[in-house]
């Protein structure tokens, strides 16, 4: 167990155990319920403190008590290793390991989608779903943007604002720029890191605690409109 401690978080624990376990081992991170064969235990808990070995009867009213569930982590070891983890926990370990499968499973799609900067609104809102589609995939997309009556800023202007009507979902690979000699732009776009999505819920969550405070509440007031926002301009 000292070698399983030294990780720094469940995901690097359990792909350590499937590189030393057979190729049948599970490959997916899931809770046994209250079906413990074993009757010690030893528990890890929602923390990653080593809480010791334990009495399976001790392990079920704990779980009953804190609402947690137990997931294995070396059932073949003596006594085997589970720990203790809330749904929320699972569910965001789960996400972790299928990028991470996805991630070793093969090289990265590209799409690709190449319109006019005179788009209309309509087409690009269009458009605008069909990236989202393919980023929620995990591709790359690939956006040009032809000249037309607009500024090579106008232009690259353009693609920001595709990324910015979609902030907790993409971010550039390559930033917007200009290409044919000015004659259009072009930038990919791929999906936010876990690392990035969690920045981004946290630059929110502070936007939204400032938000209530006494002055921004009196400006809502005189003026509600206030409160509405864009998810693209043009």
């Amino acid at each position: 167990i000292n070698t399983v401690m030294c990780y720094k978080n469940l995901l690097d624990i359990i792909y350590y155990i499937m590189k030393k376990q057979d190729p049948r081992a599970r490959k997916t991170i899931g809770s046994v319920g209250r079906k413990i064969h074993h009757r010690i235990v030893q528990v890890i808990n929602e923390d990653g403190e080593n809480l010791g070995n334990m009495h399976r009867a001790d392990v079920i009213r704990m779980l009953d008590e804190r609402g947690l569930k137990l997931v294995p982590l070396r059932e073949n070891a003596d006594p085997p290793v589970y720990r203790l983890m809330s749904g929320k926990q699972i569910h965001q370990e789960q996400l972790k390991l299928r990028e991470k499968q996805k991630a070793k499973s093969g090289p990265t799609q590209i799409k690709e989608l190449t319109f006019s900067s005179d788009i209309a609104q309509h087409d690009l809102e269009t458009k605008v779903k069909q990236i989202q589609q393919w980023i929620e995939k995990r591709h790359h997309v690939r956006l040009t943007v032809r000249k037309g009556s607009a500024s090579v800023e106008k232009m690259e202007g353009l693609l920001e604002e595709i990324v910015q009507s979609m902030p907790d979902l993409a971010t550039f690979v390559t930033k917007p720029k200009a290409i044919k000699d000015g004659k259009a732009a072009m930038g990919i776009l791929r999906h936010l890191s876990e690392k990035e999505l969690n920045e981004y819920k946290k630059q929110l969550k502070q936007k939204e605690q400032e938000s209530k405070g006494p002055r921004q509440e009196a400006r809502d007031v005189v003026n509600p409109e206030n409160t509405q926002t864009k998810v693209l301009h043009r």
